[in-house]
């Protein structure tokens, strides 16, 4: 475990860059052309990025990037069981 010390610019930022990457692959898992095991990390990539942005984040910010629906390595679509644990 690591403990991180942050000024509130830096969270600010931080925000930022989760929010622009955590985009950025919503709108590339929206695209058929890229193959499923690829799809696959990327989900993967967003529940780690997602799993650190709801520490920082704002409740309200973070309904905005819960994912209702997740593909599956078959590329058909189920649904997903993230849990959320914020502290209000």
């Amino acid at each position: 475990m690591i403990g991180l010390i942050v000024n509130k610019k830096e969270v600010e930022e931080l925000l930022y860059m989760l929010k622009r990457e955590m985009d950025e692959l919503l709108f590339d898992l929206k695209d058929d052309r890229i193959n499923h095991i690829v799809k696959r990390g990327m989900e993967e990539r967003y529940e780690l990025l997602f799993s650190l942005f709801k520490r920082i984040a704002p409740p309200t910010e973070c309904f905005m990037y819960i994912r209702k629906e997740k593909s599956n390595t078959d590329g058909n679509l189920k649904n997903n069981n993230l849990n959320v644990d914020m502290e209000l």
